[in-house]
């Protein structure tokens, strides 16, 4: 009997994206809200993705995948 594909988490799939290089990005938490006290600096750089690896994105990996 054949195994049945795995589905696609999709929880994982709106927060996480692959790159064409098989790199994993996610957005940054910190942006919602208490914006005021935060510099502009700070708010820009956090409005940027970055590359999610270790352990975590290799299980992330296979959610998405």
């Amino acid at each position: 009997m054949a195994t049945q594909k795995k589905k696609t988490h999709r929880g994982a799939a709106k927060r996480f994206k692959l790159t064409a290089n098989g790199k994993l990005m996610r957005g940054q938490s910190g942006k919602r809200h208490i914006l005021t006290k935060k510099s502009r600096t700070r708010k820009r750089r956090l409005s940027r993705e970055v590359v999610q690896g270790g352990a975590l994105g290799k299980t992330i990996a296979a959610m998405i995948s």
